[in-house]
């Protein structure tokens, strides 16, 4: 893997990001020091979507919302602030 200085980094950014986007990856360094590695992102692969998957996995009681404690009832519905 190349070592490029910071301002070589700058001037041919656009060179050496396609370059890592082809697999070539690169060190950027400061002063002789590796700062960073630029590698190329993996690609992910898009996976189908399928609407109602979950139906029936769950379900929200018709009354979930009737015995609230009060003090949490108070935190959303009162007019303190």
């Amino acid at each position: 893997m190349k070592t490029v200085n910071i301002h070589e980094a700058k001037t041919h950014l656009s060179r050496l990001v396609e370059e890592a986007a082809n697999g070539e990856g690169f060190v950027i360094a400061k002063a002789g020091k590796p700062m960073v590695k630029v590698v190329p992102l993996e690609d992910v692969p898009k996976t189908k979507r399928r609407i109602g998957m979950l139906d029936g996995q769950f379900f929200i009681p018709e009354d979930m919302d009737q015995d609230l404690d009060k003090e949490i009832e108070d935190l959303f519905y009162s007019e303190k602030k």
